[in-house]
């Protein structure tokens, strides 16, 4: 993609994002989106298909960012064992988020927000299935992995959800200790990387 393609490209990203913080989603039309990226419909449609492919794009490249920079460092995170120990990958995380890496809070805590906080946890799906290793602390538990990850993903949004709507008046260190005691019973190890 050259140089003008990814000016208009975020023009569209910064309009559409700008626009959420207004009105929800389903209120946006791509007309409103091109008025305000000041770019032609023709120029819009040869970026995008639709105004949900749009979304998915904002998304995975928001998303994808944090999660491939997370998944990137795993191998130095896991859960806490000595004082000394490096950060766990969920502090990691919640610390781009506090450094609000492309306007991520805005769109966490827009009227579509729901959009995004699934979108969040598809992703964080996606690095629990391929970074972590679900152990088990009582080998009589008869519970699938899909459904541990599922749980431990949506506890970590929501827990996101409601650190958003109270101001974030707790530090990543501070969330990242409350979710661990949380999870420890279920036990969470990441994996090896392959040279």
């Amino acid at each position: 993609m050259d140089r003008r393609q990814q000016k208009t490209r975020k023009a569209i990203y910064n309009a559409f994002t700008a626009l959420l913080a207004e009105k929800s989603y389903n209120n946006i039309t791509v007309q409103n989106i091109i008025d305000l990226a000041n770019v032609g419909r023709t120029t819009y449609y040869a970026h995008f298909e639709t105004k949900d492919d749009l979304l998915k794009s904002v998304c995975q490249e928001l998303f994808g960012h944090i999660i491939t920079s997370t998944m990137d460092s795993s191998s130095l995170y896991g859960s806490y064992s000595h004082q000394s120990a490096p950060e766990s990958v969920f502090c990691h995380l919640l610390q781009h988020l506090q450094k609000n890496d492309n306007n991520i809070l805005q769109l966490l805590s827009c009227k579509s927000r729901d959009l995004f906080l699934q979108y969040f946890k598809d992703s964080m799906n996606e690095l629990l299935q391929s970074q972590f290793v679900i152990q088990k602390t009582d080998p009589s538990m008869d519970i699938p992995q899909d459904f541990l990850i599922n749980h431990i993903t949506g506890s970590f949004v929501e827990m996101v959800n409601w650190w958003i709507k109270g101001n974030m008046q707790q530090t990543p260190e501070e969330l990242d200790r409350y979710f661990l005691a949380v999870i420890a019973p279920i036990g969470i190890t990441p994996l090896k990387k392959q040279k």
